[in-house]
């Protein structure tokens, strides 16, 4: 590592903001926070949390104004704040705001709607 260069750790303390509401999506970026698996067995078990499984779905808490297409128009984003979606298993550009972790997606990479019925 050269002088000046930020080890991972660095540059995810880096990306660490205080409030999730200072954060605003550019272009097409999708801002998500995973739902968390239930850390509870059926029978009450508490489970460790280093056994509790990362869920695909996320909710979706902000979007961008949407990427330019060649012509300068705005491509109109896929999904919208409160938006249930299927994220890829690993990928995204992970944020810290205080103890919360989230991830920011381009529009392009969210791979399903989840419609509520």
């Amino acid at each position: 590592m050269c002088a000046g260069e930020l080890t991972p750790h660095q540059l995810l303390q880096a990306t660490s903001i205080r409030s999730i509401r200072q954060l605003v999506p550019l272009l097409d970026r999708v801002l998500v926070q995973r739902v968390k698996a239930e850390a509870k067995t059926a029978g009450g078990i508490f489970l460790p949390e280093s056994s509790v499984e990362k869920l695909n779905e996320a909710k979706v808490l902000a979007v961008g104004p949407g990427a330019l297409d060649k012509t300068g128009s705005r491509l109109p984003m896929s999904v919208v704040a409160g938006d249930r979606v299927l994220i890829p298993q690993f990928g995204g550009s992970p944020v810290k705001a205080g103890e919360e972790e989230y991830q920011l997606f381009r529009d392009s990479e969210i791979l399903a709607k989840i419609n509520n019925e």
